[in-house]
């Protein structure tokens, strides 16, 4: 149940149609209506979550709860995450709420850097973050965006240096840049589409829309 398993593989699971991987883990939104049907839901996962032994990320509004799944054990997902995802999912329409999978995404910013073990310490120390693995820090209290450092051969003299990455559902991508584009904003390059598309604002700032798909 601890193995890793593929985006593809999580969304090939039956019970779990409202669910979207993002990033490293996945998703769901249920538009409650109220804080207390809020509360009600958060109850109800944390008894299953208990009895599983598996437990979530929740995101409890005045009018929705997020959810997100991820075993930390890998850093990804494995079949504990379906499990449980279909267990919410079961819970959820026994309350007729159904999930929203445009209300889902993560966004993660990404920093470009020649050497990125000198640059990794100051924002660690200015964020108060911890790292993740060789490459990542995150927020230990699960409430800011993650920073990538990605590596650069050359700098980049033109092109600026940090950049928004949005993990977003697949079937929400081609939408969200076209009203992107829609608003200002110019295509960079779909040359790495659907795994992600570069896209820059008026003034050159650029983010990338990104999805699972195109890394299996």
């Amino acid at each position: 149940m601890t193995e890793r398993i593929t985006p593809r593989q999580f969304h090939d699971a039956v019970g779990i149609e409202g669910w979207r991987v993002v990033f490293e883990g996945a998703c769901a939104h249920y538009r409650t209506g109220s804080f207390a049907t809020g509360v009600a839901l958060v109850d109800a996962i944390g008894d299953i979550a208990d009895v599983a032994g598996h437990h979530p990320e929740i995101d409890l509004r005045y009018d929705g709860v997020t959810v997100r799944l991820v075993t930390h054990e890998v850093e990804g997902l494995t079949e504990r995450d379906v499990a449980l995802a279909e267990l919410i999912s079961a819970v959820a329409r026994r309350m007729n709420l159904t999930a929203d999978p445009g209300a889902v995404q993560t966004v993660q910013v990404a920093i470009d850097a020649l050497v990125s073990p000198e640059v990794m310490p100051f924002w660690r120390a200015v964020l108060n973050y911890r790292e993740m693995g060789a490459e990542d820090l995150v927020d230990p209290r699960g409430r800011g965006p993650s920073f990538w450092f990605q590596d650069m051969e050359v700098p980049r003299r033109q092109r600026n240096r940090i950049h928004i990455d949005i993990s977003v559902p697949h079937d929400q991508a081609e939408a969200r840049v076209a009203a992107a584009l829609g608003a200002g904003g110019h295509l960079v390059t779909d040359r790495y589409a659907p795994a992600w598309w570069v896209l820059a604002d008026p003034e050159g700032n650029e983010a990338d829309v990104a999805t699972w798909m195109g890394r299996d």
